[in-house]
């Protein structure tokens, strides 16, 4: 759902920020810009939702759960691990190792640029609705402060936009690795999204 999400709302994203030149016919009519913000905005609710799923699932769910919002920085043994992936992504190790749910580069790149991210562009992205929504509507309330905080609504929008580039080459990259170790690594990476088991061959 979050990866449907994400991707309606960079391709609208997209268009919204760098419309088409002309459309087949008078706007008023048809409408276009308008679908498109609405699935936007749709998409950027469902991502909210699924964004707040997630945390709350960190705090009930067991210790895979919370694993992208806790980074265990304080441990020395965690940064070695990190850098022994590290390596393995650049082919200076031979073996991986095996992990039931995210490896320490895995989970480190996550935390920043998914779940910080998206935090980032939830919120930029609420306050940039609440111009339209106008004063009292509840995400004004919430998230009218980010606008002033940030310089005014053009900065905000340009952050918002570099945001959704960033969150695009971290697609790119996140989904090279997860084919990449699932066949490298010879552990289920993408068939374990599905079914939620992770298969281990020797």
């Amino acid at each position: 759902i979050n990866a449907a999400a994400i991707t309606v709302l960079a391709v609208t994203g997209y268009f919204i920020g760098l419309p088409l030149p002309s459309v087949p016919g008078e706007a008023a009519h048809n409408f276009l810009m308008g679908y498109l913000r609405f699935a936007h905005f749709a998409a950027g609710y469902v991502l909210a939702v699924g964004l707040l799923g997630r945390i709350y699932w960190a705090f009930v769910g067991n210790h895979h759960a919370h694993q992208l919002f806790i980074l265990p920085v304080w441990k020395k043994a965690w940064w070695q691990e990190v850098f022994y992936e590290l390596r393995w992504y650049l082919f200076l190790e031979r073996l991986p190792k095996k992990y039931v749910g995210h490896n320490p580069l895995a989970q480190l790149m996550m935390f920043f640029f998914f779940f910080l991210l998206a935090l980032f562009m939830v919120t930029t992205g609420f306050a940039l609705y609440s111009e339209g929504a106008g004063h009292g509507h509840w995400s004004d309330t919430l998230f009218g402060w980010v606008i002033p905080a940030f310089g005014g609504s053009l900065q905000v929008h340009m952050l918002h936009r570099m945001g959704m580039w960033l969150m695009v080459i971290f697609v790119l990259v996140h989904v090279y690795a997860a084919i990449r170790e699932d066949i490298m690594s010879r552990q289920s990476l993408i068939s374990t999204m599905v079914s939620g088991w992770r298969m281990y061959k020797e």
